[in-house]
């Protein structure tokens, strides 16, 4: 049982690393073709309307008029923020540096949700999440020698403050909702108000509806947003998410190998030692966590053989 568990949660993860790690430069390329608010609301309704078909024969656990603020907070940090963030601020960066900073988030979650969520922190732990951020500041330097937008970097960094706070929001109120119908409902909240952002700011007219741009919105919302999300929920819940979200710290990779091949952005020498610095971050975390395991076990076995003898 133990392993099979084992075999599904690395299953989810590769696929969330994955998609989440080509989205970058896919969402990149879309963005010649349509203006960003109106392409981040596209693909999320899209998205939230493929969830609605298999979140509607559960509609008896929706309890709307409960939990209606959970749904709107969580669209606000997880989708509204995050994805408008991100969208508009790939205009001033290159995909894979803008990708790096914006994974600071696995470093914020860390922190918050041992401040809030009272997930351990120790020493292996904070020198991993320290590492990673070292990764990510190395690669951000790397961007330094080239082109890079403060207002880029502040965008980035807001749309990884507002996912870890939202991450950290779903998982204190996975046991009060549905954990599809809040998948569903703060995409399609938060596409709909993108949608509106974009319909006043920006022009329907400017989308060019060719084959490979449809192609590629619709691969998002089916695959990144409605499949990676429900994805990402399901192991945030049912796991710790500080630990769930070292992993993200891959994401990364696979989105400066996306965007080296197919967008030709060039791949420093800063990027591959940061993409180390992460890796290890990751290393350590995880094998931190399973040491831990063995120590409360042998702990809790001593306890019982101490209290046999009073």
């Amino acid at each position: 049982m133990k392993h099979h568990i084992k075999v599904k949660n690395f299953l989810f993860l590769a696929f969330l690393v994955i998609m989440w790690g080509i989205n970058w430069p896919m969402t990149k390329f879309s963005l010649n073709y349509s203006p960003p608010l109106l392409f981040a609301g596209m693909r999320l309704f899209i998205g939230g309307l493929i969830l609605l078909i298999i979140a509607i024969p559960r509609y008896k656990m929706l309890r709307f008029k409960e939990t209606w603020p959970i749904y709107f907070v969580s669209a606000f940090l997880n989708i509204i923020l995050f994805y408008g963030l991100q969208t508009v601020g790939l205009n001033y960066l290159p995909a894979g540096l803008f990708t790096s900073i914006v994974f600071l988030q696995p470093v914020l979650l860390s922190v918050f949700s041992w401040i809030w969520l009272g997930e351990s922190m120790y020493t292996l732990k904070a020198v991993g999440l320290i590492l990673g951020f070292a990764g990510v500041v190395v690669i951000c330097l790397g961007g330094l020698a080239g082109h890079i937008s403060i207002i880029g970097v502040l965008l980035a960094l807001g749309s990884a403050l507002s996912w870890a706070l939202g991450t950290v929001y779903m998982k204190k109120t996975a046991q009060k909702v549905d954990g599809i119908w809040l998948t569903t409902l703060h995409i399609i909240i938060g596409g709909l108000f993108l949608l509106a952002a974009g319909t006043v700011t920006e022009s329907w007219s400017s989308i060019s509806w060719n084959i490979p741009f449809t192609l590629v919105l619709l691969f998002i919302s089916i695959f990144v947003i409605a499949l990676g999300w429900l994805d990402f929920f399901t192991l945030v819940s049912s796991g710790e998410a500080s630990k769930v979200s070292t992993y993200t710290f891959l994401i990364p990779v696979i989105s400066i190998l996306g965007s080296s091949l197919f967008l030709h952005e060039a791949v420093t020498l800063n990027l591959f030692v940061g993409i180390i610095l992460v890796v290890l971050s990751i290393a350590l975390v995880n094998m931190k966590l399973k040491k831990e395991i063995y120590a409360f076990k042998a702990l809790t076995s001593k306890s019982v053989n101490d209290n046999s003898h009073i």
